[in-house]
C-alpha cells in the first residue's frame, strides 16, 4: 500500500459524514484526534480481500473502488466510493477478514479510525451510537435495493441507474447537462451493474443514439437526465 501519514484537519468533514452525522464540534474534534490521515496514489491498494480488518476509512478526497474475486478468478466491482463516504465500517463492530479489495481510482486522501479508538469514543459519546446504527441501516437498505435491481431490472435500466448514481456523487453541472469523471473502464462499469461488457456497451450505444449521454474516455456527459431517470425507474 502506497500510503503515507499526513496532517489533515477534517473536523467539518467528520460531522457532515453520514456515519457521524449530527455530532457536535467538540465530539468531531475528539474523533479527529483519534484518526490517522493517509494519502493514496492512483492505483494504490488500501487493503486486499481476506486481509484482517479492524478499522474504517473516511474518504476526504478522491475515489476508491471496491472489488471482489470470484472462485473462478473473475474480478467484480462492488462499489465506487468518494468524498464523505466510509470504507470498512462493519469492522468497527465485527473485526474480521476484508470482504473486498479497496483500490484508489484517483489520488485520494483518507482518515483512518481503528476499532479500539471508536470504542473508546463511543464510551465518551454514547448518544452517537444512534447515528451509527441509522447509517448502517441506510447502508443495508441500499444493499437490498441493489439486490432487487439485479433480480428485477433489465441491464439498460441498471446502467442508467448506475450512471445517475455516479452523476449524483461525482458529477459537475454544465450548461448542457452533467459531466461525470468516474475513472472506470467499460469492463468495470459492466461489473458494477452485474452484466457482461457486451450487454452494457449495447445499452450505452442506445443511450448515445437517443442523445441521452456522450462518452468521453473514462467520463460520461449526461445530456438528458430526465429521460435517463425514466429509463432507470
Amino acid at each position: 500500500m502506497n500510503a503515507q501519514p499526513d496532517q489533515v484537519e477534517g473536523f467539518g468533514m467528520i460531522s457532515a459524514a453520514g456515519l457521524f452525522a449530527g455530532i457536535d464540534h467538540d465530539q468531531a474534534q475528539r474523533l479527529r484526534c483519534l484518526m490517522v490521515a493517509l494519502r493514496l496514489d492512483r492505483g494504490a491498494v488500501l487493503f486486499r480481500e481476506g486481509d484482517e480488518g479492524d478499522r474504517l476509512y473516511l474518504i476526504q478526497s478522491g475515489m476508491i473502488k471496491l472489488g471482489r474475486t470470484a472462485p473462478d478468478g473473475r474480478e467484480n466491482l462492488v462499489a465506487v466510493l468518494g468524498r464523505g463516504e466510509f470504507i470498512g465500517e462493519l469492522t468497527l463492530f465485527d473485526p474480521g477478514p476484508r470482504t473486498a479489495t479497496a483500490t484508489a481510482v484517483t489520488e485520494s486522501e483518507l482518515l483512518e479510525l481503528s476499532h479500539d479508538a471508536v470504542g473508546e469514543w463511543l464510551e465518551e459519546n454514547p448518544a452517537a451510537s444512534k447515528h451509527l446504527l441509522q447509517e448502517l441501516a441506510h447502508r443495508l437498505r441500499r444493499t437490498n435495493e441493489a439486490v432487487t435491481d439485479l433480480i428485477f431490472a433489465d441491464v439498460p435500466g441498471r446502467v442508467a441507474k448506475a450512471l445517475l448514481d455516479l452523476a449524483d456523487r461525482f458529477g459537475t453541472n454544465t450548461a448542457d447537462g452533467v459531466h461525470v469523471t468516474h475513472g472506470l473502464t467499460q469492463e468495470e462499469l459492466a461489473h458494477l451493474v452485474g452484466a457482461s461488457r457486451e450487454t452494457v456497451n449495447k445499452a450505452l450505444a442506445e443511450f448515445i443514439a437517443r442523445n441521452w449521454i456522450r462518452l468521453e474516455g473514462r467520463s460520461v456527459h449526461i445530456l438528458d437526465v430526465e429521460r435517463l431517470a425514466r429509463r432507470a425507474a
